[in-house]
């Protein structure tokens, strides 16, 4: 299979939410992880001596399956990156380049590094060492074609809200799951059998292997084929969704019935720009918001519902 990398160059006054709107934009294209190029080099990542010289202009780059997108999507693609607020890309470029799969995969790979989400928590790339503390949770991952590594700053907000609020033997339920890297960490922080729905089966592959490569047992959690929530019963006392705004917002009248009492409910995959229109949504069915937190031009929100 033919993979079509794609690179948006660009300059701007504020790269956080350039990398934000960028990246938006990429997984509305279906494209779950994206990989940040900057000419900053991060001197306090003491693991990453092998990692790649970094490049001499701000970008973002994808991959996408090259026989989903053609001249057609690719003029879409161009009209919604020239469409970002003037004041935040100033200037772009585009750039394609065809590559094989296998050569994909490894030139991602060479991005990824051991990672450090909390004070506890670390994901660690399967095909790297890390010499892991007594008290470290570590996470292996090799996230395939599914993407969701835990650098990006949603996931990373993710993981920090499910540790903050997990609690031994509760029921967890991660909405698109990806790579599994969130079923993992509430595994690992004592869930009872987590729950994963993803409409990609590819993802669903990748994500049992990652489950099964951190020791959790093949019956010690369930993965299921679906559209946001059509293919589960609760009730769960976590619910985690990291997908783009809208999706969320149209998710969020089929959570009730499918979480527990004092239930949880965390998404995120939100740009700061779209947070309002989801608190919007959240407070319109009885949602509580408890928390709600941002890195780097991204939203989460942790909500319960009222008693």
């Amino acid at each position: 299979m033919k993979w079509l990398k794609t690179t948006v160059t660009y300059e701007s006054p504020d790269t956080e939410t350039a990398v934000a709107l960028i990246s938006e934009i990429f997984q509305a294209f279906g494209v779950k992880g994206v990989v940040e190029e900057s000419p900053v080099t991060d001197a306090g990542v003491d693991w990453a001596e092998d990692a790649v010289a970094t490049t001499a202009n701000y970008g973002v780059t994808g991959f996408f399956p090259e026989k989903y997108h053609g001249e057609k999507q690719r003029e879409t693609f161009q009209k919604l990156i020239s469409e970002l607020p003037p004041v935040i890309i100033s200037s772009f470029t585009l750039s394609y380049d065809e590559v094989d799969e296998e050569d994909w995969a490894e030139s991602w790979k060479l991005h990824f590094h051991p990672f450090k989400v909390t004070d506890r928590i670390v994901v660690c790339p399967s095909w790297r060492s890390y010499a892991a503390r007594k008290d470290e949770i570590i996470i292996e991952l090799d996230p395939g074609m599914a993407f969701g590594t835990g650098t990006h700053p949603t996931t990373a907000l993710c993981i920090r809200l499910v540790e903050q609020f997990m609690t031994r033997e509760m029921r967890f339920l991660d909405i698109g799951t990806g790579s599994g890297i969130l079923m993992i960490t509430a595994a690992k922080l004592g869930a009872i059998k987590p729950a994963g729905i993803d409409s990609d089966p590819v993802a669903l592959e990748v994500a049992e292997s990652n489950l099964l490569r951190n020791n959790i047992p093949a019956d010690g959690f369930s993965l299921a084929e679906g559209n946001l929530v059509d293919t589960v019963d609760g009730p769960f006392d976590m619910i985690v969704a990291n997908i783009l705004a809208e999706i969320i917002c149209n998710l969020v009248p089929d959570i009730p019935p499918i979480l527990a009492a004092k239930g949880v409910l965390i998404v995120s995959g939100i740009i700061v720009e779209k947070e309002a229109m989801v608190l919007e949504k959240l407070h319109d069915f009885g949602f509580k918001i408890i928390e709600t937190h941002h890195l780097e031009g991204w939203s989460a929100i942790c909500c319960t519902r009222f008693e």
